[in-house]
């Protein structure tokens, strides 16, 4: 009897000792977004997509339970780094998947890398990190930003405008904004705008663009900045004098608030809610009915990064103990993207198409953007000729 007792206690003791390793066997991800401020509603819509992927997955990615730990980065830089090293270090987290703004991507990249964790960017795409700083722990399921805003600029050459005023807020996207027009764009540059992030009154610019009467205003400003920049535009009556051509500031984000105000607007993007596959279709319905609003592309594009992370742990049996391998797998990039076809650079950036987008409004009285054009193909950045891989 008294053997029995002892055994009994021990297999407790060993229950219990294994407790922490069976919690363990979870893959973990951490996703830092802004879900406060101006730019929260763009942080709801990729926390929701990647959670849509999740459910998709049936809750298990390489026949494991996946546990998701959302964090708010305020869009503050020094918060940002602290609620990182928190996933890192207290939750200890196999993957980290944020952020939206570049400046915050720019304050997290070296601390997740550093510890040997892979970064998966599901928005902010700087040129930062797409040259010789590219990093094997770091991947984007989006775009390099260069790219996304290179669309303004090749639509405004070919529609023969000569002069046009730029706007955007201070901080690398936005540097990156008008790197990419001039890309393409060889004609006058009547002013670069640069406003502080969270801007929401543009009087005094809209008055400068009133005066200088540009052919086009070419703009990017998401979210709340977004919002009252169009129906400020509007209300000055300045949209049916100069066009108005923009990256981010009319999306699926900004359009609930804006309504009529941006129909006929156009913006660059890499997708559109009415891509035309089977798998985007599903996506889309689900989302809607899931949510109750249209998705934009942050929502998409976070949806393809939990896919992308899920091709990674079945291709290695859900064994992450060897990074190589798993860095390896997240390279080939073995999944159905939402945007059809994708893969990766050199550099971790996806090669891709992109469109020129326009503002319409459905059937049952929702707005969406809608592709009015295709403007490059199967389009790599600039930058990965520069990124050795490793």
């Amino acid at each position: 009897m008294k053997q029995q007792i002892k055994l009994a206690g021990l297999a407790a003791l060993m229950s219990v000792a294994a407790l922490p390793a069976v919690a363990q066997e979870k893959i973990k991800i951490g996703v830092i977004v802004s879900l406060s401020g101006a730019g929260a509603v763009l942080g709801q819509q990729a926390r929701d997509g990647f959670n849509l992927a999740v459910k998709d997955l049936g809750g298990k990615m390489g026949g494991k339970e996946v546990e998701v730990i959302v964090v708010d980065d305020e869009l503050k830089p020094d918060v940002a780094v602290t609620k990182v090293k928190g996933l890192l270090e207290r939750d200890k987290v196999d993957f980290v998947v944020g952020p939206i703004f570049s400046n915050i991507l720019g304050a997290i990249h070296k601390p997740v890398t550093e510890n040997k964790t892979f970064l998966i960017s599901p928005n902010a795409g700087p040129s930062s990190f797409a040259g010789k700083e590219c990093n094997p722990f770091f991947y984007v399921t989006s775009y390099q930003n260069d790219q996304i805003h290179q669309i303004l600029g090749k639509v405004a050459q070919e529609r023969g405008y000569k002069k046009v005023y730029l706007m955007t807020p201070n901080y690398q996207a936005g540097k990156d904004f008008v790197a990419g027009v001039k890309m393409d764009f060889k004609g006058e540059v009547l002013e670069e705008s640069y406003l502080p992030l969270g801007t929401l009154d543009f009087q005094a610019e809209l008055s400068k663009i009133a005066a200088m009467k540009p052919d086009a205003v070419l703009t990017f400003m998401p979210g709340g900045m977004g919002v009252n920049l169009v129906k400020q535009y509007k209300q000055a009556g300045l949209l049916d004098r100069i066009p108005f051509l923009s990256t981010f500031t009319v999306d699926e984000s900004t359009l609930p608030a804006q309504q009529d105000a941006a129909l006929g607007m156009f913006g660059g993007s890499n997708w559109a809610p009415n891509l035309d596959n089977a798998q985007n279709k599903k996506f889309v319905a689900e989302y809607e009915k899931t949510y109750n609003s249209v998705p934009a592309t942050y929502a998409f594009q976070s949806y393809d990064a939990a896919m992308l992370i899920n091709s990674a742990v079945v291709a290695v049996k859900g064994d992450l103990s060897d990074k190589a391998k798993v860095g390896a797998a997240m390279k080939k990039a073995d999944f159905q993207s939402l945007r059809g076809d994708f893969k990766f650079s050199a550099n971790g950036y996806p090669i891709q198409d992109f469109y020129l987008t326009k503002v319409a409004k459905r059937a049952d009285g929702k707005f969406q953007t809608e592709i009015a054009q295709k403007v490059f193909t199967n389009y790599a950045d600039r930058y990965a000729a520069s990124c050795t891989p490793q």
